[in-house]
């Protein structure tokens, strides 16, 4: 199976970031994580996209915050998937990050969730993976599976608790 490069414009963003790390541990995905900024590491951040194909990456998840354009300088020097993570930060609550990710040049595609949507960066991260890994696939089955049978349950909760 394929890797997935799971990269953060700074350390701060390791409270969002984990849920990301918890998901691929559940479903057994292999990943590695590196801090790198598109401003202040740019040289680092281009050889670790040049580089992601040849060292066993099949996708790239980024999260960054504020106004920081680490996914779209990851997606302008590979053509692996990238998913950007906008991370809420300063004084525009995610949005300026969310503009930042999500507005890329025609050819420079960045897949970007909500502000903050790590778990289904990492969601994403393991469907794309498992268009060629048929028991990753069977897991993401098994999670809905279970997301389903919880909502259920406490569809019958409530419903016992509040249908007179």
């Amino acid at each position: 199976m394929k890797k997935v490069a799971v990269l953060m414009g700074s350390d701060s963003d390791l409270p969002v970031v984990g849920k990301v790390f918890s998901v691929f541990d559940e479903l057994g995905i292999p990943y590695e994580a590196h801090v790198c900024s598109a401003h202040r590491t740019p040289e680092e951040a281009r050889a670790l996209a040049l580089n992601a194909k040849k060292n066993g990456f099949g996708v790239i998840i980024a999260a960054a915050g504020m106004a920081a354009h680490l996914a779209g300088a990851i997606a302008a020097n590979t053509a692996l998937p990238v998913i950007g993570i906008p991370i809420k930060s300063g004084g525009l609550g995610g949005i300026d990050a969310l503009l930042s990710t999500v507005q890329m040049p025609s050819g420079i595609p960045v897949a970007t969730v909500a502000i903050d949507g790590a778990k289904n960066a990492a969601y994403l991260a393991a469907e794309i993976l498992a268009l060629s890994d048929e028991g990753l696939y069977e897991k993401l089955l098994q999670c809905r599976g279970k997301e389903k049978k919880s909502v259920l349950e406490k569809d019958a909760h409530l419903a016992e608790k509040y249908n007179k």
